[in-house]
């Protein structure tokens, strides 16, 4: 059974996508040991405990220093025994000795087909404003390996999705999350926990 740490900063919609494919069956062999957040009024930590799951929060705030707050975060994860991390939503770098310590087991879902808009500074609704602001048909979501870059290890899946005439940040953002975040970001912990997909391989849906 593949043990899954989940690290959110918001309402946790990803989360949910990923409890909901649990409990349907779409995802086997694999469970959510543990959810993370650094917003201690993030509702992602209610959708755990609605589910009984370990609901942490971990805020930069609560430390002297970022190196602290590191040391915390890393210390709190070690103690779950983890196979795998998932960052749905996590607005907070992860630590490199983090990434160290757990090499291609640490994922994340990025929100447009990366190359494209994608790296320092495109997270939320800046990547679809920048994806509408270029005038793009197509987007979508992306999930990746986390390495020591932003946005830029190995791609596990990717879904793309219509740019649709009259489409705004907020509503485009909204389709992204229905027709690919929260359908490849559970099929990758499926695929993950039952030996289907590792570092480096690639698929598209």
């Amino acid at each position: 059974m593949l043990r899954v740490g989940v690290m959110v900063s918001g309402g946790g919609t990803n989360l949910q996508a990923i409890l909901d494919a649990i409990d349907e069956g779409r995802v086997t062999n694999a469970e959510v040991s543990v959810v993370i957040s650094n917003n201690p009024g993030a509702y992602a930590l209610e959708r755990a405990r609605k589910h009984g799951i370990p609901a942490i929060s971990i805020s930069p705030k609560q430390f002297s220093d970022r190196e602290a707050f590191h040391k915390a975060l890393l210390d709190k994860v070690r103690e779950y025994h983890l196979d795998l991390i998932v960052l749905a939503g996590f607005l907070v770098t992860i630590p490199p000795e983090m990434i160290r310590e757990y090499p291609n087991k640490i994922i994340n879902v990025h929100p447009s087909l990366i190359p494209s808009f994608c790296g320092v500074g495109y997270y939320g609704l800046k990547v679809h404003e920048a994806a509408l602001a270029r005038g793009v048909k197509v987007t979508g979501a992306t999930v990746h390996i986390v390495d020591e870059g932003v946005d830029s290890g190995p791609i596990l899946l990717q879904k793309a999705v219509e740019v649709k005439e009259g489409d705004t940040p907020e509503i485009l953002q909204r389709r992204v999350m229905e027709e690919a975040e929260w359908k490849i970001l559970p099929e990758a912990i499926h695929q993950i926990a039952n030996g289907r997909l590792g570092k480096g391989e690639r698929s598209s849906s």
